[in-house]
């Protein structure tokens, strides 16, 4: 017997860690995402969308493509984030032919260079996969 789970049936939105009342912010994201979040169950109630990096994001997914972007984004959405909040840095899968020159080491590379540590990979659409980043619990400020 395997003890390999089948997220298949599990909507894009609970992968990422988008709950009720939930504050996101996508950036870059690729035509069809909305849609790809919701494909399988509506959005949590009280789902907010942001536009650009505020304070305290419960959930950011970036979609990126270059290293050199990457690297200039990568801080101010980590700053971003609330202290338990999850950042997902999606990039082309190789299969896509999509020009890229970022992989998960790239990507893994750069998050743990600002201090965020990495605990989960999905595929994000048909075209990206993803890393989330987390505040190592240590590292998160008492309340």
């Amino acid at each position: 017997m395997s003890d390999h789970k089948d997220y298949s049936a599990t909507p894009l939105w609970k992968k990422l860690g988008i709950g009720e009342g939930a504050r996101v912010l996508c950036t870059r994201a690729p035509g069809g995402f909305d849609a790809e979040l919701e494909r399988l169950a509506p959005l949590p109630p009280g789902v907010t969308w942001l536009r650009r990096p505020g304070r305290d994001l419960d959930v950011i997914v970036g979609f990126f493509s270059r290293r050199a972007e990457l690297g200039r984004r990568f801080a101010p959405l980590a700053a971003a984030l609330a202290p338990a909040g999850r950042l997902w840095i999606a990039w082309p899968r190789k299969a896509a032919g999509l020009d890229t020159d970022l992989d998960f080491d790239a990507v893994q590379t750069t998050g743990l260079a600002a201090g965020l540590v990495d605990n989960k990979s999905a595929s994000i659409t048909g075209t990206f996969q993803g890393v989330q980043f987390v505040v190592r619990v240590r590292d998160r400020p008492v309340r």
